[in-house]
């Protein structure tokens, strides 16, 4: 009878373990992870430099399928993901410190990568714009909400924020673009970068990647 009772008591206790467990694993799983970088020339859109054996490549997160894995839909705060990777070949590090981005769209608008303190503002604020105003001092803008912890976490962690990079290395992380208020904003653009220098900083020749090259691959479905 007590040994009835031992197990009876066991189960209960194992039961009660899976029960607090669960929800615990369940929120652990969506939790934000950050894509696993291949080398920069296995995207379609990239630019090889051979002779500096450095490449770079850019994949939008313009889908609702590949945006999944963020818990925030920056889309409908007008905010375009892009997974930015740097990869070097060669023998002596990278340094990209000075490295500047912009988006160039079809009809010549000129983006570059919001800052963190605009995501926030953006995000805790919809109508709030990230672009610079024409104003010689911006307007106050009314905060509309705040942004969670785990939103900050994920922003933080899912940024590009690499400053060089290594001998046969690989540096990756996202880039966010304010494009509220274009129409295809991919369609026809570049992405050019400039301030990516060698060891000696010596300065490289600019990077242009077509998105083109990105469009024009059929994307899978699930």
């Amino acid at each position: 009878m007590a040994s009835l009772s031992w197990r009876n008591h066991r189960s209960v206790v194992s039961g009660l373990c899976v029960a607090f467990l669960f929800p615990v694993a369940l929120l652990a799983s969506k939790n934000f992870v950050k894509p696993v970088a291949k080398t920069a020339i296995n995207y379609p859109a990239h630019d090889f430099h051979r002779d500096e054996q450095v490449s770079l490549a850019a994949d939008p997160y313009d889908t609702p399928e590949k945006a999944k894995i963020f818990s925030v839909d920056f889309a409908t705060h007008g905010l375009l993901p892009i997974f930015f990777i740097i990869t070097n070949d060669g023998d002596q590090p990278v340094s990209i410190a000075n490295m500047e981005i912009k988006l160039i769209t079809a009809n010549h608008s000129k983006l570059t990568p919001v800052s963190t303190a605009d995501l926030y503002r953006r995000l805790s604020n919809p109508q709030a714009s990230t672009r610079p105003s024409p104003l010689p001092i911006p307007l106050p803008h009314k905060v509309k909400g705040t942004v969670s912890k785990k939103e900050m976490d994920e922003i933080e962690s899912s940024q590009f924020a690499a400053k060089a990079v290594e001998p046969h290395g690989t540096q990756s992380g996202f880039l966010f673009f304010d494009v509220g208020g274009i129409s295809s904003p991919l369609a026809g653009a570049n992405i050019d970068i400039t301030g990516v220098a060698n060891a000696k900083g010596i300065e490289l020749l600019y990077f242009e990647i077509p998105v083109d090259k990105y469009l024009n691959v059929p994307q899978k479905t699930n």
